[in-house]
C-alpha cells in the first residue's frame, strides 16, 4: 500500500487513519489557532455564495471521514464533481438523479430505524465507539438541486422530508448529515430544518438575511454577518456551534490534486482492511 505523507497534504490532513469520533480539523481562527469540529452526534449546515468556500469545508470533512476506517460514506452531489473524487471511498454515490437520491435517503431511513431497534434491545440511547455498526457520513452538496430544482413538487417535498428526518433523528445512531447550499434562502433552508443542525457555517452571503438563514435569526443585527466578508478572501466564514457565538474562521484548503491523493490512499486503506477482515 502506498503511503501518503502528511507533508504532501495541505491543511494538516493526517496521513494515518483517524476516527470519525475525533474532532475534524477545519482550519484556523482569526488568531491562527486550529479550529476542530466534533461531528459525532451532530450535523453541520454550510451556506454561502459560489466561490465562498463551502465546497472547501465540505471536502475537508469528507476527507476526514474517508480516512476514518470506522466511518462509512454516503455522498449526494447534483454536480457530480464537487464530491466525485471520493466516489471510490463511498458506499453509495448519488449524482444528478432525484430518483436515486430518494431511494438512498429511504434506505438510510431504514438503516436508522434498524439501529434504533438494536439500541432499544441493548438498553442504550446512542451508539458508541467500537459499536457493532459504524457511523455514516451523509454529505450533500447543494440542497437546492434536490429540494427545489429537479423533479416535480412531490418528489422535492419527499426529499426535503426525508432529509429533515435524518437530521432530526439520525445523530444518536451515528448518522451525521453535512449539507451545503449556495442558495441560503428560507424556501431552501426553513427555520425548522436549520435549527436541527448543531453546527452551522456561513461563508460570504450577498445579504444579511441570507447570512441569518444559515447562522440563525438576529445574528446580523448583533454584528455577525457573512455579508461583511470580502469577496476577495475565499475560505473565510462564520462558524457557530449550538448555543454558541459565531467565530471567524479560515477553512484549510485542499486542492484537487491533494483530494485525489487522499482519496486514493483512503480507498486503498479501506480495501486492505476489508481484505484482512475477509
Amino acid at each position: 500500500m502506498s503511503t501518503l505523507t502528511a507533508s504532501a497534504v495541505p491543511g494538516g490532513m493526517p496521513a494515518e487513519p483517524v476516527s470519525i469520533f475525533d474532532p475534524v480539523h477545519v482550519g484556523v481562527d482569526e488568531f491562527g489557532h486550529p479550529v476542530r469540529v466534533p461531528l459525532i452526534y451532530r450535523n453541520l449546515l454550510i451556506g454561502g455564495e459560489p466561490g465562498g468556500g463551502k465546497s472547501t469545508l465540505l471536502n475537508l470533512i469528507v476527507a476526514h471521514a474517508a480516512l476514518s476506517p470506522d466511518c462509512r460514506l454516503c455522498l449526494l452531489d447534483g454536480k457530480q464533481v464537487e464530491l466525485g473524487q471520493w466516489k471510490s471511498c463511498a458506499d453509495v454515490f448519488v449524482g444528478p438523479d432525484i430518483t436515486h437520491a430518494l431511494a438512498t435517503l429511504r434506505r438510510m431511513q431504514i438503516v436508522m430505524d434498524n439501529r434504533y431497534a438494536y439500541l432499544e434491545v441493548a438498553g442504550r440511547r446512542k451508539t458508541q465507539r467500537d459499536d457493532v455498526f459504524s457511523p455514516i457520513l451523509v454529505a450533500l452538496d447543494e440542497i437546492a438541486y434536490f429540494s427545489a430544482t429537479v423533479g416535480d413538487k412531490k418528489t422535492r417535498e419527499d426529499f426535503a422530508g426525508l432529509l429533515r428526518d435524518l437530521v432530526a433523528r439520525g445523530r444518536a445512531v451515528g448518522i451525521i448529515v453535512v449539507a451545503a447550499t449556495q442558495r441560503p434562502s428560507s424556501d431552501i433552508i426553513p427555520t425548522s430544518l436549520r435549527d436541527l443542525f448543531a453546527w452551522r457555517c456561513a461563508f460570504r452571503c450577498t445579504t444579511n438575511v441570507s447570512s441569518d438563514i444559515v447562522l440563525g435569526h438576529g445574528w446580523a443585527d448583533r454584528g455577525w454577518s457573512s455579508n461583511t466578508i470580502s469577496p476577495t478572501n475565499p475560505g473565510v466564514g462564520l462558524l457557530i456551534a449550538e448555543g454558541g457565538t459565531p467565530q471567524l474562521i479560515k477553512a484549510a484548503y485542499l486542492d484537487d490534486a491533494a483530494c485525489a491523493r487522499i482519496a486514493i490512499h483512503a480507498a486503498r486503506m479501506r480495501a486492505n482492511r476489508g481484505e484482512r477482515a475477509a
